[in-house]
């Protein structure tokens, strides 16, 4: 009868473990899904707040670089008081003279030809274009860290989950042999096997809700301080292969879309335009300047004048020492660093999209066998549970059993994770990232069961 009613015991907790890491406890319907969580960080992530201004400050430059090439008014205005003492080669009689001088004159400068001007109007195309499609790859790269960090909380609230599970496993296996051990069924060392099986997952239910904690603080640096509960992944993911299912074509649309090879495109183009405004700095440049002047003047011989200029000036630096002939070899080396630079970016982007490409297709297999794994793992329990009823078996085997069973339930759920994360890594690689693919994983979630954010 007691062996009966322990094995109807260790089915029922079993039952319930299963239950629990499997489908999860029902929670708050007010938990927040992915889509929400990232509306949060559009609003609040400082990285992204940095990328919009830095936008901001590069499109003044077209206005700054057009302004070159605009008409410059000035007005200008000077008063001056003055004490002469004066005389003649032949008199000796000097002349003191205390009077007031007054002038205002307004102009208006026209630049009628200046290379480097015009070169600049139109590197502040690629200029700006670099900052838009840096600003682009901040969006998607904010999905990217706000998908991983929201389900990094459930990776490891997942890992508590299990771990309680399993503690609480142990706590019965403990009690079971102490019991056991009372009518001289085991041994003192099932006892002790026990216990000390019993510690270990006490330590690791505190080490996991460390990290836990670990983790939500990762994601309130980019939603701010917002404590929500988080929608957990439901029981059903489909498992699909990405379309097409070929890594070239993906490699392809990469080199050509993702943002932080376009930026770096325009980086060069910027560049090697930059060469050609430190050369302008040979040749001559042309001003138109038209004004009128007014002087007025108190002293005794002085004159009034009103005048009106026109005039047309050319301007041709001819040695500067040598520093134009350096900034032209400057920016030289810095168009080869900034081509340098997009085969650095191109060939990582080609790294990313297929590793993320094989993290798919790996993924799908390691679901399926993890999947298969969690079911080894149970009849494995069960065989072992009922081989110590009738003495094949020893505790130390039903703990490890126990063990592996957690392991492979955390390492099930683990799987789907990856599985996401590669979708989000391989979308991020060809920029085709957008809130209607988050969508998709969005609706993955179960708003029924909810992780809740710690309290302290």
């Amino acid at each position: 009868m007691s062996s009966n009613l322990t094995r109807k015991h260790m089915c029922r907790l079993f039952s319930v473990v299963f239950a629990l890491i499997g489908l999860g406890c029902a929670a708050s319907a007010g938990a927040e899904d992915l889509l929400r969580v990232y509306d949060l960080a559009v609003r609040s992530d400082p990285v992204l707040k940095e990328a919009e201004q830095t936008l901001y400050a590069r499109r003044e430059t077209g206005p700054q670089a057009r302004a070159l090439l605009l008409p410059n008014f000035a007005l200008s205005a000077g008063a001056r008081y003055r004490d002469e003492q004066a005389s003649t080669p032949w008199s000796t009689r000097r002349r003191n003279d205390d009077y007031g001088s007054r002038n205002l004159t307004a102009s208006v400068t026209q630049s009628v030809y200046d290379r480097a001007d015009w070169l600049r109007l139109e590197q502040t195309a690629d200029t700006i274009a670099e900052a838009e499609a840096e600003y682009r790859n901040a969006r998607v790269d904010l999905m990217v860290r706000t998908t991983r960090a929201y389900f990094d909380v459930l990776r490891a609230a997942d890992e508590v989950r299990v771990a309680e599970a399993l503690q609480r496993a142990n706590a019965r296996q403990r009690e079971q042999s102490r019991q056991r051990f009372e009518v001289g069924l085991v041994a003192i060392t099932d006892v002790n096997e026990s216990q000390a099986a019993y510690d270990r997952s006490r330590a690791d239910v505190i080490t996991a809700k460390n990290d836990l904690g670990n983790r939500w603080e990762a994601l309130w640096r980019i939603i701010g301080p917002v404590r929500v509960p988080l929608a957990r992944l439901g029981a059903r993911l489909p498992l699909t292969a990405p379309q097409p299912n070929d890594i070239d074509a993906w490699a392809d649309t990469a080199l050509k879309h993702n943002y932080a090879v376009l930026a770096a495109v325009e980086a060069s183009r910027s560049a090697k335009k930059q060469i050609e405004i430190e050369r302008s700095a040979r040749f001559p440049s042309f001003d138109l300047e038209a004004g009128y002047d007014l002087a007025r003047s108190g002293a005794e011989f002085g004159t009034d004048r009103d005048t009106g200029f026109i005039a047309l000036t050319m301007s041709l630096p001819l040695y500067q020492g040598g520093a134009v002939t350096s900034r032209t070899r400057q920016a030289g080396y810095d168009f080869r660093a900034a081509q340098d630079r997009l085969d650095q970016v191109r060939r990582e982007v080609l790294n990313a999209v297929k590793d993320a490409f094989r993290g798919i297709l790996s993924s799908i297999s390691d679901v399926r066998a993890r999947q298969a794994a969690v079911v080894s793992a149970r009849s494995v329990m069960a065989s072992t549970q009922a081989g110590l009823e009738v003495g094949t078996r020893t505790q130390v085997d039903v703990l490890d059993a126990q063990q592996n069973l957690s392991q492979a339930e955390f390492d099930y759920l683990n799987s789907r994770y990856d599985y996401i994360i590669n979708g989000v890594l391989l979308q991020q690689a060809t920029s085709t990232l957008s809130r209607k693919v988050l969508a998709k994983a969005n609706a993955w979630l179960n708003p029924r069961d909810a992780v809740s954010p710690p309290t302290f």
